[in-house]
């Protein structure tokens, strides 16, 4: 990488777009007279034609919008026509007035009832009275019967039930028995001011992560079954690199996450030599660049870090054979996806945080780490950072199983690896995470180690 990066600078993308509005004429259109005054003005359309072409023009002048091709213009649908119905053909039926007696039956029923909780029952022989169907109005069966309007009032009535109070919707108690958590435990969505948080929903979101990192999983042999020219090594080499890549160019963490994700799932199912496995790294950093930054590094930027050895055209048309292979599924949940609340869960201070970022983003580079889901990986990186930085303490709760989904004795393969990782046991020579999170900024994190795994530290609580 050239000592001159810091010349290098991010150009943002910026478009503007200007229009101009062209000024309408101002033309006054005429206001349509009310009823009567057109009923007024019906001799001069009868009588004079010149008139009625003239208030004709009138009516038609007037603001123009130009039509649109798209369907959902209301300009470009035709205006109704109005169907005038021949006066034989309309029907008017006039219900029979009622009778004093029913007037003060509906009169009864109108009147708000406010505490009743119940009403009880009262036989009365009108209840007995048969129901009378008819189908027009004008039949002669159609009678003012007192004793059936009262009938058919008491019914109403016993079947009135006036809640004191108002019962939630089924919507709101759909939500809230989903997540209804247990009253020991702490509720981490609880509280949330900012609404992109999306409190409310958070426990079915992360739910349908869960669904998706299942099928956007790379494979995990692909290296032994379709790759033919790289090996593990080279593929922690080109993922060593993009760390600091990334971190030349200031990109936020999501991008790395995604861009190792989308050069899994494209070898997975690709073969691809040495010598392009650097396009394919900086085209699925490219476009997680553009799925992730606001200011995203441009096309010239990416080739001039790799030394111009690839054009811009190259670079492009690998970007193409990406996005046709991933076809255009770039929402992938990644380790940072459930990382972030699995560490709201555990409550943890910066240097857990960071602690706990640098382990995930420390298995990126292995490539023996594809055989852990995202989640997993995630949730093994909160339960070694919290051992590192308090021994003492207990690395895994109840609050912790419950918002990752994970017992402590279903991580002890997965921490197992990631504490052989930390203490670099297998003498591992990419150094670019490791010299990343040694910065102050990251509070040194890098430096801390472990204390040893014991078989109590996985024990489920009862």
């Amino acid at each position: 990488m050239s000592s001159d990066g810091a010349d290098r600078r991010l150009r943002s993308r910026t478009s503007s777009w200007t229009g101009s509005q062209k000024s309408a004429g101002q033309s006054s259109q005429p206001r349509l007279a009310s009823k009567r005054a057109a009923l007024d003005d019906g001799r001069a359309w009868s009588s004079g034609g010149s008139s009625s072409s003239s208030a004709v023009t009138a009516l038609s002048q007037g603001k123009k919008r130009a039509a649109l091709s798209s369907l959902s213009n209301s300009a470009n649908v035709p205006a109704m026509r109005a169907t005038v119905t021949p006066k034989s053909q309309i029907v008017v039926t006039k219900p029979k007035s009622r009778g004093l007696h029913e007037k003060k039956a509906l009169k009864k029923v109108s009147k708000p009832v406010v505490k009743a909780v119940a009403i009880e029952s009262v036989p009365d022989k009108s209840d007995s009275v048969a129901e009378v169907r008819v189908e027009n109005l004008e039949s002669p069966a159609v009678k003012a019967d007192p004793q059936a309007v009262l009938s058919l009032e008491r019914k109403t009535v016993q079947s009135l039930y006036i809640s004191r109070e108002p019962k939630e919707t089924e919507l709101q108690q759909g939500v809230a028995s989903s997540n209804s958590i247990d009253a020991s435990l702490k509720d981490i969505d609880a509280g949330i001011k900012d609404p992109q948080m999306c409190g409310l929903y958070a426990t079915d979101i992360y739910q349908h992560l869960r669904m998706a990192e299942l099928k956007r999983r790379p494979s995990t042999n692909f290296m032994e079954f379709i790759q033919q020219d790289i090996n593990p090594g080279m593929r922690g080499i080109l993922v060593d690199w993009l760390v600091e890549v990334a971190e030349e160019y200031k990109l936020v963490p999501d991008t790395l996450y995604l861009t190792v994700s989308y050069i899994d799932r494209f070898l997975s199912a690709n073969v691809v030599s040495r010598q392009r496995l650097q396009l394919l790294g900086v085209s699925c950093m490219l476009i997680a660049s553009k799925y992730e930054e606001i200011c995203a590094p441009q096309v010239e930027e990416f080739c001039y870090i790799t030394d111009n050895t690839y054009s811009k055209s190259e670079l492009v048309d690998m970007e193409r054979q990406v996005l046709c292979q991933l076809r255009f599924e770039l929402t992938t949940p990644t380790i940072k996806t459930f990382i972030r609340r699995f560490m709201r869960a555990a409550q943890a201070a910066y240097q857990l945080e960071f602690l706990g970022n640098y382990l995930a983003e420390l298995s990126l580079v292995e490539y023996s780490f594809l055989k852990y889901m995202p989640s997993m990986i995630a949730a093994s990186a909160v339960f070694l950072a919290r051992l590192t930085h308090n021994p003492a303490a207990k690395p895994w709760d109840a609050t912790l199983s419950r918002y990752t989904r994970y017992k402590a004795s279903e991580l002890s393969e997965c921490v197992a690896d990631m504490y052989d990782l930390q203490r670099n046991i297998k003498g591992c020579g990419l150094p670019a995470t490791r010299e990343k999170y040694k910065q102050h900024k990251f509070k040194c994190v890098s430096s801390l180690q472990p204390p040893v795994l014991a078989p109590e530290h996985f024990q489920d609580d009862a």
